[in-house]
């Protein structure tokens, strides 16, 4: 079982993550000079694993979407969470 710190810890990286990641699209959309900021590379299966025993159907996948900005928020968080 995960210690709660451990918690905690994922809980910041997550929240980094999803917030660096809106953080790129609202200003890769806003400013011209920074799209780049909203392309984001996809690390996962391309087709779902698809499992079918005639009662149940089972369907396992895993999709990474990831930009600059979502390492950057990732990295703050780790920082940030450091000094608390």
């Amino acid at each position: 079982m995960l210690a709660k710190n451990s918690k905690y810890f994922i809980f910041v990286i997550l929240l980094g993550g999803i917030c660096g990641t809106i953080l790129g699209d609202l200003i890769g959309t806003r400013f011209s000079n920074f799209v780049f900021l909203k392309s984001a590379y996809t690390i996962g299966t391309s087709k779902p694993l698809i499992l079918d025993l005639k009662i149940m159907s089972l369907t396992l996948g895993v999709s990474f979407n990831i930009n600059i900005m979502t390492i950057i928020g990732i990295v703050l968080a780790i920082l940030l969470y450091r000094k608390h």
